[in-house]
């Protein structure tokens, strides 16, 4: 398996200095498609509240969606980006590894970047009491 961030002395590797603003931004991505779901929002919209390029939402999306996250793509007029998922997700069980990666994640990205966020980290760290 490749790994994402390293020291930079590898081919390959992202240095972490790189990797956060990424998160961080595919969490604006995230989180912009989510609070307009159901409707498109266009990759230039997305770029102005990112702070971005098209381009670099483009690559974004593509990321997101390799990873699994359900993005769907619409070209033409009306089109743009949208979240295909549910308005409420089921119970999901995680081990304790699991929970300990997914605190690491949102402590990187930076736990206050927003108010779903904070409430994620809270409920994780219930989870180690």
């Amino acid at each position: 398996m490749d790994r994402l961030v390293g020291s930079g002395r590898y081919p390959g590797m992202t240095q972490l200095h790189q990797a956060v603003p990424l998160v961080e931004r595919q969490h604006a991505l995230i989180e912009e498609m989510r609070a307009r779901t159901p409707r498109f929002v266009t990759g230039r919209v997305l770029a102005e509240r990112t702070g971005t390029t098209v381009r670099t939402v483009e690559r974004d999306v593509t990321r997101l969606r390799a990873a699994g996250v359900p993005v769907e793509v619409k070209r033409g007029t009306g089109g743009g980006y949208r979240l295909t998922m549910p308005a409420v997700v089921p119970p999901v069980s995680f081990s304790p590894g699991e929970v300990a990666a997914l605190v690491a994640s949102l402590v990187a990205l930076g736990p206050y970047t927003s108010a779903t966020a904070v409430s994620a980290l809270g409920k994780l760290l219930t989870a180690f009491r």
